[in-house]
């Protein structure tokens, strides 16, 4: 279940490489990267996968998120998925994304993410971190 589960997260990963990207690293007591492609001006799903960790024990997510509010400096966000590999269960991000300088391709952000599990006790990640949007052109 969890390989064929990195496996589509991979696949569709690899179809949006072409496009439009954004990557980010989020600093937590379960850290993880990030990689998210914007469909429209609201809809931004993002694979992730933990980071810190040995090979057998990486847990990935595939969160879809939707932007709430939006201005030229942040993005407030929130969104839902699964988790698989440790603790797993439904993560629920709600974020801020922060763009201060005039080219709006590197910015931070911060985020708190209730997961819900399945078999384990459900727990609450905050995290902060790091941001870059590859350019459209």
């Amino acid at each position: 279940m969890k390989k064929t589960f990195l496996i589509a997260c991979f696949a569709v990963f690899s179809i949006a490489a072409y496009s439009q990207t954004t990557v980010a690293f989020h600093q937590s007591n379960l850290p993880f990267l990030g990689v998210n492609y914007q469909f429209g001006e609201r809809f931004i799903p993002e694979f992730r996968i933990g980071t810190d960790s040995y090979f057998s024990d990486l847990s990935a997510e595939l969160v879809a998120n939707y932007i709430f509010k939006k201005s030229d400096r942040f993005e407030f966000y929130g969104g839902a998925g699964p988790r698989v590999g440790n603790f797993s269960g439904v993560v629920v991000p709600v974020g801020l994304n922060i763009y201060p300088f005039d080219q709006k391709d590197f910015g931070f952000h911060i985020e708190g993410a209730p997961i819900i599990g399945f078999e384990d006790d459900s727990i609450f990640r905050g995290s902060f971190g790091l941001r870059y949007r590859f350019s459209k052109d």
